[in-house]
């Protein structure tokens, strides 16, 4: 038992000693733990409002509790609820389908590319669109796909088609969602992508390369095995967020004629916390988002590594 004390003893003044060498290292991680600890964990107070009959006079600690009854009317009286439901879920798989393959294929596009100068301005322009704010977007977009004044109904008309509202069709709309979000993003989404490319050993290229392996058979056996690691850590992240289905773009982007189609979870818990003051309703539906992005986490890194790949956890 003494040596069991000792040991714990010097476990703990050796990661003390660790912990003092290295004390720079963690005064430059501390503004990131004071983020998080601010903007993350300490809203987690108001998580009560669930279970609560939110009174703004009475605040969060004197509005009495009800138990589980928001959930109760948030799975049975709510209508809107399982269509905004239905709608998150299917623009995030829209996303994930197409998205996620989107920023995989343009990193092994730039990754062939071999000239160094030209490389860099399609890297640099490719990541452009990602600092673009989504309210600038939305106007930008607004103009381009006018049915009456924007190039693309333009383009259409000179073919002999007939003009499309993009952002006022809701036959369209979801296209269009994901078609912007793609454009935006798929840039920025090959930054990991192209520093697991990076890192493969050029030699595994010149053996395939004796062995009459050409750019096509190198990339399904070496490439692809090679950052595969990276693509099931990415997909876990994607799946975590499914439930997210981007609120920025679609809030600047739909409006009331788009609704039945474009209205998600997180533009319905915005409308109806703000206008409908329903605070505790609202945060109901958010913590069963987050609950079920956990469970889904939790699920795609158990079947990642039954598959054989390293997941998160």
């Amino acid at each position: 038992m003494a040596s069991l004390t000792r040991n714990r003893k010097l476990t703990a003044e050796s990661r003390w000693k660790r912990y003092k060498k290295h004390k720079y290292l963690f005064i430059l991680l501390l503004p990131a733990l004071i983020w998080y600890s601010v903007f993350q964990y300490a809203p987690l107070y108001g998580v009560q409002l669930a279970f609560k009959d939110f009174r703004v006079l009475e605040g969060i600690n004197g509005s009495p509790w009800v138990g589980f009854k928001h959930f109760e009317v948030m799975f049975t009286s709510t209508s809107q609820f399982w269509r905004v439901f239905r709608n998150t879920v299917v623009i995030s798989l829209y996303h994930i389908i197409f998205g996620f393959p989107a920023a995989i294929v343009l990193a092994l596009i730039f990754n062939e590319i071999r000239g160094k100068v030209f490389k860099r301005v399609t890297q640099s322009i490719s990541y452009l669109p990602h600092f673009l704010s989504w309210v600038i977007l939305a106007g930008l977009f607004g103009t381009i796909l006018s049915p009456s004044t924007g190039i693309v109904n333009y383009i259409l008309t000179m073919l002999g088609l007939d003009t499309i509202y993009f952002l006022g069709d809701p036959d369209y709309f979801r296209f269009t969602l994901v078609t912007t979000s793609i454009w935006k993003e798929v840039g920025w989404g090959t930054i990991i992508y192209l520093a697991a490319l990076a890192s493969i050993n050029p030699n595994l290229y010149e053996a395939a390369s004796i062995d009459g392996a050409g750019r096509w058979k190198q990339t399904l056996h070496i490439t692809l095995p090679s950052i595969l690691p990276v693509i099931c850590i990415m997909f876990i992240f994607q799946i975590s967020g499914i439930l997210d289905a981007g609120f920025d773009q679609i809030l600047n982007l739909y409006h009331p004629a788009v609704y039945e189609v474009a209205d998600i979870l997180d533009t319905y818990v915005f409308r109806v916390g703000l206008s409908q003051m329903q605070y505790s309703l609202t945060t109901a539906v958010g913590l069963f988002k987050n609950v079920i992005a956990l469970l889904l986490v939790l699920g795609t890194d158990y079947l990642i590594k039954k598959a054989g790949q390293e997941g998160l956890f």
